[in-house]
């Protein structure tokens, strides 16, 4: 074996070793049956329950730092983090936005999973909406007829309708990746630039939504907020496209 094909060889056998010490930290985590803020072993005891040195063991943890799965507090210890999902936010992202720079491929991925979501689930959300739900979404297409009259965007009511679309469901998970995802659509919106933006005519797409919902047409609602996504696909399109 020459030099050249042992070291990338040495380098992904250690690799392989570091995500297998990840995994059996989650494992113990979930084997001593740790919630979120409880305190982790110490260094020196999962050192010594997982057998590996301690060099080797702080890589793994400054990693599952990163990954939102612990909460290294200098001076206090280690602890299992709660529920953060800016890790997740950062990394689709950044390959989004790479993306960006080549066909675009997952930038539209992510599009189309946001799209699954939203329009897959909002007969479920219909079937549960209470009237001052529905008094809440609309006070945000409001807000985007009025902001688009005037010529200003209104990211900030647009994000609140969609948010609000779903809070009938209380679903804490569904809610995060909704957050993931449009912390990243805005991202790679921004990147993209409006192009020639139709705000009167997007705020009337929400109102048109909203209109769905409150009559509980589900087809209807589904169908409105798939072709939503539409625009953005022709955007990102465009970008890519263009020389």
């Amino acid at each position: 074996m020459t030099a050249s094909t042992a070291a990338p060889q040495a380098r992904f056998s250690a690799q392989a070793r570091l995500r297998a010490l990840q995994s059996d930290i989650m494992e113990l985590i979930l084997d001593r049956e740790l919630e979120a803020g409880d305190p982790l072993p110490t260094e020196s005891e999962l050192s010594l329950a997982l057998g590996v040195g301690r060099n080797t063991l702080r890589e793994s943890l400054k990693v599952l730092q990163a990954l939102g799965v612990i909460e290294i507090r200098h001076g206090f210890g280690m602890f299992v983090a709660p529920s953060n999902f800016d890790a997740m936010a950062d990394g689709l992202t950044f390959r989004g936005r790479l993306s960006l720079r080549h066909q675009g491929l997952e930038a539209q991925q992510l599009v189309d999973i946001r799209q699954a979501l939203e329009s897959g689930l909002i007969g479920s959300s219909i079937a549960v909406i209470t009237p001052g739900q529905l008094a809440g979404i609309e006070a945000a297409v409001v807000k985007m007829e009025t902001l688009a009259q005037q010529g200003e965007m209104f990211t900030e009511a647009d994000a609140e309708f969609h948010s609000l679309l779903f809070e009938p469901l209380a679903n804490d998970l569904l809610m995060n990746l909704m957050t993931v995802f449009w912390k990243v659509y805005r991202k790679i919106h921004t990147e993209i630039g409006a192009g020639d933006a139709d705000l009167v005519g997007t705020a009337a797409t929400h109102r048109a939504i909203f209109e769905a919902v409150k009559a509980k047409d589900k087809a209807l609602a589904s169908e409105l907020l798939a072709r939503h996504f539409d625009g953005i696909r022709r955007r990102i399109t465009e970008v890519v496209g263009a020389p």
